[in-house]
């Protein structure tokens, strides 16, 4: 029996926003995407990831002060509602919304693919059915249970990184034989220097790193079910850097140290080339492994962020008030359970027709991330503009310089965007389906308020 007298649950613990936030700021895109990103720069890219992973960490650290600024608000969206008003939580909600659904759906269509490896006769559509009803059922029991998969969903990420980390600089310091190349931090500077490719290709692969860090900001729909949210919040923002460090810039160098950037091939992963060339069976099939449970955990994610931004939405009056009914644990069950019929259109266009055209809905996705980002510094700056103290603890560092400098990063990238012929038309998608729901706004929402 659904109840509408009752509140999000506060069932979170240190440890799940640690791991939430962890996995948030690992994808699919390092273990499969990365040698592909490593042939456009070199190895200027593990610059390209503390850049972006700087800016990333100050984004984190303004959405962390909106958080504790006020803890009757449930999550970034109630923030966005207060200080750019109504039409901006609609836009920003439902922007978000379609970010997690989409990115889902791309995730959903791989989880077919990855088991196809090891049953090739199955049928595409089966897995993410499979998958889709396991998390949808885990999900409706309590936001504990969410929050226990993505730990260890998360753990096994975290264990595959540390293990090619620890391996790659083990054969860079004692420089052996990996085949038929030396391993050795000379590596990272012998073939062509630091950026082989140039400035240009430096600067393009901020796009792919930027992709890579899409989710990071879910923590900030975390802050209504956190158990303690002054103490774990701040934790899981703070050790952002030390996640960046290891993951991102460790596994690159431990990557491009054990192979010359230019020996990378583009058709592998290249955690597969490092742990195929020490000998180790099967590399292929535990990456597949690891790449199989991203997914799923991105999935997971999307049914926590959906649901939780559906409710939000519904309890700003930007969608139907049903939405914001709770289930005797806390649950926004009925937001669950729209979100999950919509992933259901997956299985069909899976049974139905090839999947190319997600890599686009994945393009389109991961701008919108930028665009919601983007919108969350400003809502800071109007924040810090009206509360020029700010919250009285964890307050964003360098203000107002940091935000400034973030926005227009930010900003850079989605310019440059669309200016680059590989991504315009996903940029133009992105920026006309924003426009959109400021319309649609215009002309039904507003009216009704």
């Amino acid at each position: 029996m659904e109840k509408e007298n009752k509140v999000l649950s506060r069932s979170l613990k240190s440890r799940h926003i640690q791991m939430i936030a962890i996995g948030g700021a690992i994808g699919t895109g390092l273990f499969l995407g990365s040698s592909s990103a490593i042939h456009l720069s070199g190895p200027s890219i593990i610059l390209s990831y503390l850049i972006v992973g700087g800016f990333c960490f100050l984004l984190m650290r303004a959405i962390g002060e909106l958080l504790l600024s006020d803890q009757t608000k449930h999550s970034f969206l109630d923030f966005v509602k207060e200080y750019l008003g109504d039409r901006f939580e609609f836009v920003t909600g439902w922007t978000y919304w379609f970010c997690w659904i989409s990115l889902a759906m791309a995730d959903l269509t791989a989880t077919g693919i990855y088991v196809k490896y090891w049953f090739p006769n199955i049928p595409q559509w089966i897995p993410p059915l499979v998958i889709l009803l396991v998390l949808f059922l885990a999900n409706k029991v309590n936001v504990k249970l969410f929050g226990e998969l993505e730990t260890w969903f998360s753990m096994i990420k975290v264990v595959a990184i540390i293990l090619l980390v620890a391996v790659g600089l083990f054969l860079a310091i004692f420089r052996f034989k990996v085949a038929g190349s030396t391993a050795g931090f000379n590596n990272l500077f012998d073939h062509g220097g630091f950026f082989p490719t140039g400035i240009s290709g430096f600067l393009l692969s901020f796009q792919m790193v930027v992709f890579a860090f899409v989710g990071i900001e879910m923590v900030g729909m975390t802050a209504g079910e956190t158990d303690n949210p002054e103490e774990n919040l701040p934790k899981a923002i703070n050790s952002l850097p030390i996640r960046i460090g290891l993951f991102y810039v460790g596994s690159m160098i431990a990557v491009m140290s054990v192979y010359p950037w230019n020996h990378i091939s583009t058709s592998v992963s290249p955690f597969v080339q490092v742990f195929s060339g020490i000998g180790v069976v099967g590399a292929a099939g535990i990456l597949n492994f690891v790449v199989l449970t991203a997914a799923i955990s991105a999935t997971n994610s999307c049914l926590f962020s959906t649901s939780r931004t559906m409710y939000a939405l519904g309890m700003g009056g930007n969608a139907s008030s049903f939405v914001t009914r709770l289930s005797r644990n806390g649950v926004p069950n009925l937001a669950l359970n729209v979100s999950t019929a919509v992933l259901m259109l997956i299985v069909i266009l899976n049974y139905f027709m090839p999947d190319g055209v997600f890599n686009l809905v994945s393009s389109v996705s991961t701008i919108n991330f930028v665009i919601v980002w983007v919108i969350l510094i400003v809502v800071h700056l109007v924040y810090r503009h009206k509360h020029p103290k700010g919250a009285k603890t964890f307050r964003m560092p360098g203000y107002p310089v940091a935000d400034y400098f973030t926005l227009i990063f930010f900003v850079g990238v989605l310019v440059f965007l669309l200016i680059n012929a590989s991504t315009r038309i996903p940029m133009i998608i992105s920026l006309g389906s924003v426009c959109l729901l400021f319309l649609v706004y215009e002309l039904s929402v507003k009216k009704h308020k």
